[in-house]
């Protein structure tokens, strides 16, 4: 029996090991897609707003001055990546060892105790329906003379 149990353990844990991979991935290309999708459209839109580029596109100068300005682009994303990347990982990392937890599972539980807990859907005392903003500031106006 305890053979049993401990092949359904290992086949339950291969299958989370899996899921969690088939997340991170996931999440690292949707992100990495953003990114990229999100650099490329404020590079694009910044080469056609900049006039001095477009004046001289035609020319070698304005090609050197594009080439300089997505250079410069280019290095100010991959610093700002580098520090963004560092830094929230070491803030997560140094918290992780602060809380004192071995493994994930037990900082989960630790956090879950530290932190407020979070209450069921109650439905309001007050109105939450309103017409238009300008109702909704009327009834604020109102709600603050009580």
């Amino acid at each position: 029996m305890s053979e049993g149990g401990t092949n359904i353990d290992a086949v339950a844990a291969e299958k989370q090991r899996k899921f969690r991979i088939q997340a991170a991935a996931f999440l690292g290309l949707v992100g990495g897609m953003s990114a990229l999708f999100g650099f490329s459209r404020t590079l694009s839109t910044a080469k056609k707003a900049d006039t001095k580029v477009l004046q001289q596109a035609g020319t070698r100068q304005g090609l050197i001055l594009m080439d300089e300005g997505s250079t410069l682009a280019l290095r100010a994303l991959g610093w700002g990546t580098l520090y963004a990347v560092l830094g929230t990982g070491a803030f997560c990392y140094g918290f992780w060892k602060l809380s004192g937890a071995k493994d994930f599972q037990e900082f989960r539980m630790k956090m879950g105790n530290a932190l407020p807990r979070i209450t069921k859907d109650e439905p309001a005392s007050s109105r939450t329906d309103f017409e238009s903003l300008t109702d909704l500031m009327k009834y604020l106006a109102a709600w603050n003379k009580e």
